[in-house]
Order: C-alpha cells, then structure tokens, then sequence
C-alpha cells in the first residue's frame, strides 16, 4: 500500500483504519464510520481501507485466538484501542498480500506507541514479530465443541451459532457462516433506462458487470467502485439495491398506479423501486438525518412521484391506503456479508427488543390500510422472532387480514415458503429478507 505519510509516519489509510474502530467502539455503524474517517482519501486508499476493516471484523474472532496466545494475560488486559491496532496489524500480516510485513509492524507499532505510549509500542512490536515469524504454523487449535469450533472458524458470537444450530442444523448454519464471510458485490438498479443502456454505460467506463442472483435486469459490479465517480450514478440513471430488497417490492405487487406508503423509508432503495408503478409513493421516517439522504436521492434520481415526509411509523398521521410497506427495522442478521460489524453489536436481549419495537409498528400500519389494501411487513432478518412470530401474531389480533401471497412467476419460486418471502444468504447468494403480504377484508 502506498501514499503519503500522515502524523507520525503512519500512512493516511491507516490511521483512518484506527479511527473506523474507534467509531465503532462507540457505536457508530460501519458505513457511516468509514464515510467519517475516509475523508480526503482517494479512490485505491479507500478500498485498501474497506479490505483491511471489512477483512478485520470478518475474522475478528480468529485473529482474537491468534493474538490471545501471544499477548501474555490475554487481550482482555489491553486497552481496547490497543487491542483493535493488533487485529489491524494481524490482518495485514496474515490476509493482506499487497503489505509487506516490515510495513504492516512498523507502522501498527508506530500507531500503538503514538496514541497509547512507549510500553503498550514494545508490546505491539514484540506480538506482530511473533506473529510473522510464525505465520506458517499460525493456526490456532481448533475446539472440540461443536458450537465453539464454528464460532472460532467463521468468527461469529457462540450465542448467535448456538441459536442458528438449534434452528437450521449444524450444516445450514455452517453454509449460512460461510455466507456471511463472503465479500458483497454492489447491485445497481437502472433507473429510466434499461440494463442494457446501464451495462453499455459501466462498460465504457471500464466497469466490469455480471448478472446477479435473483434481479436479471439488475447489474453486478465489484465491490469497491467508486460510485460516485460513474457517469451513470451522477446522472441519476442506477442506484444501488441488493436483488433481496428489489424482491420484497415484486413480492409486494402494488397494484400499478397506487399511492403507497413507506412508512420505514430511509435509505429509500424499497420507494425508488416502488415508484416505478406507483402513482405516488409517500416515504416516511421519523428520523430527519436518514430522510434527507432520501431527498438527495430522490433529487439524483429526478422522481417526481416520491414524497419523503417526517413521520414517525408509531403514529402514521396518514389517511387510509391501498398499498402501505413496513420494512421494519430489525436485528438485520441477513446482512451480515455488508454490515461484519453488526454481529459484534448485536445482543440476545435485542432479539426481545426488536419484536416489541415491529409489534407496535405493524399494529400502527394496520390502522391506516383501507379496506381490501395491501400491507406488505418486511425485515432483513433472518430471526423467527422478528419474521414469522410476527405474521402469526398480527393475523391472530387482526382478524380482518389475511395472508396472501402475490400471484403465481411474480417471484422465484425458491423464495416462497407458505406464501411468505424468505430470501437467504446461503441458499440464494444474496442478502437474506423476509416479507408477508396481508390484505384487508372489504367494507
């Protein structure tokens, strides 16, 4: 990797690095702490950025065993910040090719001696030289339980692993965590122009395309292009959407000329693929921040029949409906391929939590469904507790819907499960998602 020094000597990239983990330390998600601390980095550094973080988080458990066992008393005796510039280091050095080790361990020192002193630089310099020098036998032992060898191996929580076995089986789960490891390509969706104009677009640009799972009309591009930097992005004429999300909206099947509420809109892919049949759709979300990224897209994309609206989905001050989509939020264990950072975050107690929060968001947008409307209530979970316990739990108190699923070829058939959506990351190559569609018994 190269670049011009920052303080200290320390490359740009990497101090930004040391700055995303703080971040999320503190709880900031990964987008928006690597949109924090990319700042003036150009195109190459940025990407090094996002595959020294990304790559870091994905393993973050493996390096932990490795670093445990070379750190005398653990890890749990440093200084958190030290310990996130030794996972950084271990990952250039055991992952990264492109980084010499001489680099990868002079400058993680030079970052652990600046921001934490002399002893806690000594202690780094001393544990990545170790690491390197046994780096061919670097394994660390692999445990004889089943939930803690699967837990080690493919870096996830054990109480996350434990709950998938109990559910899907050792295998599935495994497939499942493998998934989840899996470098995220970007999918672009064209916007007033066909795949073709789009692909003919990216290929002039140098931009190598693919068709990918699930969205045929849908493009595919390497993760790590600069989208703002595609004449195409600019202009308005794609935006980004992964085929789990673009198969919820054709699930929904709104009638054509609809006017459809979002009540959950930000970051607003679901109402800009809702606006190409809808009359008008009205986007809703009660956070101002999140919905002004909205109003930039919508402006980008040139929609005029996309209102956003700061509403909070507890309260829909919206008159009755013949479309309303809840994508609720969620615990989002079906994004983990985007989002590695979530599956440190997330809590058992969240599980709990969430169903409480998407119980009164769908009581709430039943209220403003009109008789025979459509609501559509969507997560990108992968939890029993967020997705069916929900459909099973709103039909019970709302004997006036019922569930139906959208015609037969208006989806795969792989994604239907008795009648619900169920889009999973190991069986379909995308995101995982979950929808059920209810409609509302005539006056």
């Amino acid at each position: 990797m190269t670049g011009s020094q920052g303080l200290g000597g320390v490359t740009p990239s990497r101090i930004a690095a040391e700055r995303v983990m703080a971040d999320l330390a503190n709880g900031v998600l990964l987008d928006l702490a690597i949109d924090r601390a990319a700042g003036s980095l150009d195109a190459r550094d940025r990407r090094w950025l996002q595959e020294l973080v990304f790559g870091t988080l994905r393993r973050r458990a493996w390096l932990d065993a490795v670093l445990e066992a070379r750190v005398r008393g653990g890890l749990v005796r440093l200084h958190a910040g030290v310990a996130d510039l030794l996972r950084l280091g271990a990952e250039q050095l055991l992952f990264m090719n492109s980084v010499p080790a001489y680099a990868a361990i002079a400058q993680t020192v030079e970052q652990v001696k600046s921001l934490h002193g002399e002893g806690a630089g000594k202690l780094a310099n001393a544990v990545l030289r170790r690491v390197d020098r046994e780096r061919e036998t670097i394994e660390p032992a692999v445990p004889v339980d089943l939930l803690d060898a699967l837990a080690l191996t493919y870096s996830h929580p054990r109480w996350l692993v434990s709950r998938w076995v109990a559910r899907l089986g050792a295998e599935r789960t495994r497939a499942l965590l493998e998934a989840n490891n899996r470098e995220a390509h970007t999918i672009l969706r064209p916007n007033g122009i066909v795949r073709e104009q789009l692909e003919a677009m990216l290929d002039a640009a140098g931009v190598r395309t693919t068709e990918p799972p699930l969205a045929p009309d849908s493009l595919e591009i390497p993760h790590g292009v600069p989208l703002a930097s595609l004449a195409a992005f600019q202009e308005g004429l794609c935006f980004v959407q992964d085929p789990a999300a673009t198969t919820v909206t054709q699930y929904a099947a709104f009638p054509a000329g609809s006017v459809v509420a979002d009540l959950c809109a930000a970051p607003g892919g679901k109402t800009f693929e809702l606006a190409r049949e809808a009359k008008m759709v009205v986007a809703c979300d009660g956070n101002a921040t999140r919905l002004e990224r909205v109003r930039d897209s919508v402006r980008r994309l040139e929609l005029a029949n996309v209102t956003p609206v700061v509403a909070d989905a507890r309260n829909p001050t919206l008159a009755p409906l013949a479309a309303v989509l809840l994508d609720a939020p969620c615990t989002g264990t079906g994004t983990y391929r985007r989002h590695p950072d979530a599956r440190w975050r997330l809590q058992p107690s969240d599980l709990a939590l969430m169903g409480s929060v998407q119980r009164a968001l769908l009581r709430a947008a039943a209220h403003i469904v009109a008789p025979d409307g459509l609501l559509v209530y969507s997560t990108c979970s992968l939890e029993q507790e967020e997705n069916d316990d929900q459909v099973e739990t709103f039909l019970t108190e709302h004997p006036d819907f019922t569930l139906e699923p959208p015609a037969a070829g208006t989806v795969p058939a792989s994604v239907l499960d008795g009648g619900r959506l169920r889009v999973l990351p190991d069986v379909h190559g995308t995101d995982g998602a979950f929808a059920a569609r209810f409609r509302r018994k005539g006056a």
